[in-house]
């Protein structure tokens, strides 16, 4: 499920963070009792015009799909920032990256 409130995305701010070369990781833990990860992307202007923006959460959307699916955290929302070298670091550095930063938030 894809984070698409402001609010959840403020919330989700709040919740511990893990920073990495090419994102930043937020993980919120939610109270509601239900076991559905939640996802949000969010790529700043500060990075590049609409279509590297774009191509950079294609990216997070396939990164989620297969990492977050093993391995996120059940119950919790999870939003990607993206950072300058989201777009030029390797697919693999990329997945490695963010089991790493699950597991940093994990603990």
């Amino acid at each position: 499920m894809t984070l698409t409130k402001r609010r959840d995305f403020l919330a989700a701010n709040a919740g511990k963070r893990a920073p990495m070369p090419a994102f930043v990781l937020l993980v919120r833990r939610r109270d509601d009792q239900d076991a559905t990860m939640r996802v949000g992307y969010t790529v700043t202007k500060k990075i590049g015009n609409a279509v590297v923006r774009n191509r950079i959460k294609r990216r997070f959307r396939a990164l989620a799909h297969d990492v977050l699916s093993v391995s996120g955290v059940a119950g919790a929302d999870h939003v990607l920032i993206g950072r300058p070298d989201a777009l030029t670091r390797d697919f693999a550095q990329l997945k490695a990256d963010l089991t790493k930063a699950l597991a940093k938030v994990s603990r």
